[in-house]
């Protein structure tokens, strides 16, 4: 490899920055080029490009990478035959991107094949091979996968035998005995539940304690090993009734709630301002949210209060840690590392307390952090300006405060020396504890209500949110699944549902593996059939059927992020006047593609508008990133007929292609819409969610909303052009036939549509049902 291709590899290893990585490929890409069939080094230069290109796919989710990447190093297996000395690693790299396409698609051959190579790698590193106990652990990880996926038992038996070679290879004093004693108890656990055989049940809490003990306090490991533990003694106590056992996972978690909490550095508005002191918080609330996703407390008996603590100081610690961090994607990125179903666990442990209204202040408080905290810089504060000059005083300090923390980085972080990322996050927090002494202030303001400040309280200011119809949310978790009814000035209704999150999630996979079927089929029944309460709106996630009806025929889908967010939404009073820009692009810059009629559909929606409607239309040749963005804030109706992309590695960076350069979710996000009515956004994959934090919904549509839309409309994935050209002149012509439009009509009028095309036989299920609405 030359200086320069290793200096640009090594730049983004440490820097993780995108344009250092499409350079690296460029480079490996080109070297290739240069080393032939049957040039010596042909293999090596097909192992870097396979390398870099399954990073860039770890980084962006492109399909295509992957593909590439297994068909590199398909290549080079062939050309490391039996013998070879680098055969091993190439049979290794080869298993590990199989194994990487079967979690993105779910196809079993991919599975097998990976397997299949593990075994070969293992037989070229015998006892006594250094690299032994790392195959040993592949093969038994990739075994114990297919077990989870197909439930063959010699699979899990193969790969506990594998495991515990592994465990003989790592005595105590290696680096990653813990982690082996880990991976070990879990598919003991695992074959205990398959047969009930108390033998390894013993020997996974034995392995357990052994790797507690290797996690003192404070340790990024013990937020793993605590949780597993108590839930194994649980279930012994369950068996044996032991009530030692009992004792002991009860004491051990009400130790971690504790510890969790007064430990963490958060408690107060004393924001830590060292990497160690966030760092250990960080720990602490990974072990709090693992108390709370594992259940483990919901075996124990009388042990409701100590539950809902956990549930309580796990959104408490993450909302107060969430807030010390600086961009929105350093953000995200924490997310990903806590338990996907962390505020609906919490919710379902309220409900198992019989709880309901703590059961939506939980999720409140648990979804839409993100989104939820950069809302809250942005609060009005106008009432407090007539207050006195104290009040103004305070007022102001809150705007700065908040501008500064609003600011995205000035600089790009990942080209960014550590040592000035270090200061300026330091500086990050120390702001924060400004603002927060600043809300301490504004809270002592009497007749002044802060709920706009703080983490969501369950009052009749939350119960607002279903002031145009009741809302319906629907709880998914390893307790229960529940609906919960949120009427306006009413009592909440929670209705348990005939159904669990381990059908919920086989129904996911079933989907996945069906392409080329109906989804249909497989959603029918899934979710229980309810009475409609009285409103106009309320929320389905599927169409199951109703007497040989679908249920779309009865209700009206809207969808809200969060409670929160409906009613952030109608903070502002509606604009009088309608100033409607249609913003179209059919070539985006570096795309090899043109979008078919991009500007008949301009045309088209001008057209269907009544005429006293202020129009604005931007076309292909004009619509660069600058001018979209300045039409996008001086316009209160909004029309998009573009190509829209989704970036599933980083979502903050999903955008809408324009001529020059995307228009980033993040520039959305930077924009004040809170005036504005209404977004048609009529372009691929702009309400694709994020399955690693699917609480968090960060998406095009989303980000429209929290920046003050109030009605938008958007896409689950790929849309074609026919389906647009047709929807998009049903919706207008109802939405516009009378002479007049109300972005409260939106969903009502897109249901109209949708059922329009619904007729077409011909018509693909999944293009009927593309477009959803969010918000009013």
């Amino acid at each position: 490899m030359s200086l320069e291709k290793r200096e640009s590899l090594h730049h983004f290893e440490h820097r993780s920055n995108n344009e250092d990585l499409d350079q690296a490929i460029a480079l490996h890409r080109e070297a290739l080029a240069l080393r032939p069939v049957g040039h010596p080094d042909r293999s090596s230069s097909l192992n870097n490009l396979a390398t870099e290109l399954s990073s860039r796919f770890e980084h962006r989710g492109n399909d295509e990478d992957l593909d590439q990447a297994i068909a590199l190093q398909r290549e080079v297996l062939d050309l490391r035959p039996v013998g070879h000395p680098d055969r091993s690693k190439s049979l290794n790299n080869l298993a590990n991107r199989l194994s990487s396409c079967f979690e993105h698609r779910g196809n079993d051959e991919d599975l097998d094949q990976a397997i299949a190579l593990h075994r070969e790698v293992l037989t070229l590193r015998p006892v006594g091979h250094t690299d032994r106990s790392s195959s040993l652990n592949n093969l038994a990880i990739e075994l114990s996968s297919r077990f989870e996926h197909r439930g063959n038992v010699e699979d899990l038996d193969q790969a506990i035998a594998l495991q515990m070679e592994v465990l003989a290879l790592r005595p105590v004093g290696h680096a990653d005995r813990s982690s082996s004693l880990h991976n070990l108890a879990t598919q003991l656990s695992s074959r205990f539940k398959h047969r009930g055989n108390d033998e390894d049940l013993n020997q996974a809490i034995a392995l357990h304690r052994e790797a507690l003990a290797l996690h003192p306090v404070g340790h990024a490991g013990r937020y793993k090993s605590l949780p597993n533990l108590a839930t194994q003694l649980s279930s012994r106590f369950e068996l044996r009734g032991n009530r030692e056992d009992l004792d002991e996972s009860r004491e051990n978690l009400r130790s971690e709630v504790y510890l969790s909490f007064h430990h963490s550095g958060l408690d107060g508005i004393g924001v830590g301002e060292d990497t160690n002191s966030l760092n250990s918080a960080m720990h602490h609330l990974k072990a709090t949210a693992n108390v709370v996703s594992r259940g483990s407390l919901s075996h124990l008996q009388h042990s409701h209060a100590t539950e809902l603590e956990a549930c309580a100081t796990s959104m408490q610690l993450l909302d107060a840690y969430m807030s010390t961090t600086a961009s929105v994607s350093s953000r995200h990125n924490i997310m990903k590392y806590l338990p996907r179903t962390l505020a609906m666990d919490a919710a379902s442990c309220a409900l198992h307390s019989g709880d309901v209204c703590r059961a939506v202040e939980l999720l409140e408080q648990g979804r839409t952090i993100i989104w939820t905290q950069m809302t809250r810089l942005r609060t009005p504060l106008d009432s407090l300006q007539t207050c006195g000059d104290h009040a103004a005083a305070l007022v102001k300090k809150f705007r700065d405060l908040s501008s500064l923390l609003d600011k995205p980085p000035a600089n790009d972080l990942e080209a960014t020396p550590r040592v000035d990322v270090e200061a300026e996050e330091a500086q990050y927090r120390r702001l924060v504890k400004d603002w927060n002494r600043a809300v301490e202030e504004i809270q002592k303001i009497e007749g002044f209500s802060l709920a706009s400040l703080l983490p969501p309280l369950f009052s009749d200011d939350l119960q607002d949110a279903a002031c145009d119809g009741p809302i319906i949310v629907l709880i998914a978790s390893k307790l229960s699944c529940h609906a919960i009814i949120v009427p306006h000035k009413q009592p909440l209704t929670s209705i348990q549902l005939p159904t669990n999150l381990e059908k919920l999630q086989t129904l996911v996979v079933k989907l996945k593996q069906e392409s080329g079927e109906s989804p249909e089929k497989g959603l029918d029944g899934v979710v229980g059939h309810r009475r409609r309460p009285g409103g106009r709106k309320s929320a389905q996630i599927c169409t199951t059927r109703r007497g040989g009806r679908l249920l779309s025929q009865f209700y009206i889908s809207s969808y809200t992020p969060s409670l929160t967010a409906l009613i952030n939404t109608r903070r502002h009073d509606r604009s009088l006047s309608v100033s409607f820009a249609a913003i179209g692009q059919n070539r985006p810059a570096g795309a090899s593609f043109t979008l078919d009629c991009v500007e008949p559909k301009l045309e088209l929606v001008q057209s269907l508008l009544p005429p006293a409607v202020s129009f604005t239309k931007i076309t292909s040749v004009d619509a660069m990133k600058l001018r979209a963005l300045r039409t996008l804030q001086d316009n209160t109706w909004l029309h998009f007929s573009c190509h829209g992309t989704h970036k599933y590695k980083d979502p903050f960076n999903s955008a809408f292609l324009m001529r020059d350069q995307p228009l980033s979710l993040l520039d959305i996000t930077q924009a004040d819409l809170s005036r504005h009515e209404f977004a048609f956004l009529s372009a691929c994959e702009t309400a694709v969610g994020d399955s690693t934090t699917p609480d968090e919904v960060v998406h095009l549509v989303a980000a429209l909303q929290f920046a003050g839309v109030k009605s938008v409309i958007g896409t689950l994935w790929k849309v074609n052009d026919s389906t647009v050209q047709r929807l998009v002149e049903a919706f207008y012509k109802n939405f516009c036939g009378d002479g007049t439009m109300n972005s409260k009509q939106a969903a009502r009028v897109l249901r109209r549509a949708v059922q329009s095309l619904a007729c077409d036989e011909d018509m693909p299920l999944d293009q009927r049902i593309v477009f959803v609405h969010i918000g009013i």
